[in-house]
């Protein structure tokens, strides 16, 4: 009988695309899938190891995992992605029931790793970072009709706060060839919405090619037949150029969409991050980006309480959200990551009022949605239906301007028609609930 194993992936969709090639490889080796870790013989963990808050998430589920495997319920369990590669043997000591820990270099022997942990118990397997399997094969995690692209790995941006760099490795780009060639074979598998990834999409290229490519590529995979919406996370502030706001704005199958965190906008504490820019730079290109992409939605994420952030540079920061109205935005709080040049800063600020600040700029950010729902009551959008909300007696989808689990719903009564998930239809908005919109069928 197939040995079964089941994964569960924490974190971002980068993180996302690295399970789904471990699971190809799996299924390759003869091993049996399930969708509940908790119902195998292997359970795998793939963590996150970005923030704090991803680092207890992780070790939360390993412990319920651990728990499981305590009473018998499961035979081994394996530690994978950000946290195995960061903390490797230290997982082993302090949770004596992880049996392997395997770094993001060894990620293609997982099948092997596999094997070895159901007679062996309590080792670690890591490779060079740049030997991170990048292609492959991939068992489909996302709904049918949507999935991600990963264009490059590791990150050369040198931020204060963050550990990608020194967990993931160098940037690297994917060859634009094999790019389009996986898009093709996604299209061919029923894919109609791409969202193009990677720690930062606006660097991509500039290993292989000698200059950033992306305009480029996004052109080329809006030439694969079957894909209907193509739309792009982390673009970085300083390298969104004209060229790229044109792909998007003038290319049918690009989402009207930019994702840009931006962290911050006070010039002292961007300078203290690393970042460059200030507000008034980055006032004047999301002024730029929406004269050239009229109706273009903008998200962004903002980091709290960095240390130093007086409340001067607190009340820059939320005037600042006040002023731009980003359609969507998200918040948190600095965390102290070690090894990383911004955990040894002084001036720290207290978690009172890093949670006080951090809960303003949701609060203020509600608003903004608020008046932003109800400016789009009366408009009609192109929405992809993705379910059928039993409870609402309604279906549900998403617009341009929702990227997939991470923005909001559009739920809308169909007039009896039926719809097929990822079908798409045009959606007259009548009303919103909370970040959600709410329409009917035109």
């Amino acid at each position: 009988m197939a040995v079964k194993v089941g994964m569960v992936s924490l974190g971002c969709p980068k993180n996302q695309v690295d399970a789904e090639l471990m699971l190809g490889c799996l299924a390759d080796a003869g091993f049996k899938l399930v969708e509940d870790a908790a119902m195998a013989d292997v359970a795998i963990v793939n963590t996150c190891g970005f923030i704090e808050s991803a680092k207890a998430e992780a070790i939360e589920e390993i412990l319920e995992l651990a728990a499981l495997k305590n009473e018998g319920r499961i035979k081994t369990l394996i530690v994978t992605g950000c946290l195995a590669e960061r903390y490797r043997d230290s997982i082993l000591e302090e949770i004596p029931e992880v049996d392997a820990v395997v770094g993001i270099g060894a990620n293609q022997k997982i099948a092997e790793i596999v094997r070895r942990s159901l007679d062996e118990k309590g080792f670690g397997v890591y490779g060079e970072k740049e030997e991170l399997q990048l292609c492959g094969r991939r068992i489909q995690t996302t709904l049918p009709y949507y999935t991600y692209l990963k264009i490059a790995e590791g990150c050369n941006n040198k931020c204060a706060f963050c550990a990608i760099p020194m967990i993931r490795g160098r940037f690297r780009s994917r060859p634009m060839e094999e790019l389009v060639e996986e898009t093709k074979m996604l299209a061919n598998r029923g894919v109609k919405e791409l969202t193009v990834v990677a720690q930062d999409t606006t660097e991509y290229g500039t290993d292989l090619y000698g200059k950033r490519m992306l305009p480029e590529l996004l052109n080329r995979l809006c030439e694969v037949d079957g894909i209907e919406w193509i739309r792009v996370l982390y673009c970085y502030p300083e390298k969104i150029t004209d060229e790229l706001l044109d792909v998007i704005a003038n290319q049918p199958k690009m989402c009207k969409y930019i994702d840009m965190p931006i962290q911050h906008v006070s010039k002292k504490i961007l300078r203290a991050m690393h970042r460059p820019g200030d507000r008034e730079t980055l006032t004047a290109l999301i002024e730029h980006i929406r004269e050239r992409i009229p109706g273009v939605t903008l998200r962004t994420t903002l980091m709290t309480a960095f240390p130093g952030e007086t409340q001067e540079d607190f009340e820059e920061l939320i005037d600042f959200v006040r002023g731009v109205k980003f359609e969507r935005l998200g918040c948190f709080i600095w965390s102290a990551e070690e090894d990383t040049p911004a955990c040894d800063l002084p001036d720290r600020v207290d978690e009172e009022t890093a949670a006080q600040r951090e809960e303003s700029i949701i609060d203020e950010q509600s608003r903004i949605t608020d008046e932003w729902c109800e400016s789009m009551i009366g408009r009609q959008l192109d929405v992809i239906v993705e379910g059928y909300d039993r409870l609402a007696e309604c279906c549900y989808g998403r617009s341009q301007g929702e990227a997939p689990e991470i923005d909001g719903k559009i739920f809308f009564d169909t007039d009896g028609k039926k719809f097929t998930m990822g079908d798409f239809t045009r959606v007259e908005i009548t009303d919103f609930m909370g970040c959600d919109l709410v329409g009917h069928t035109v």
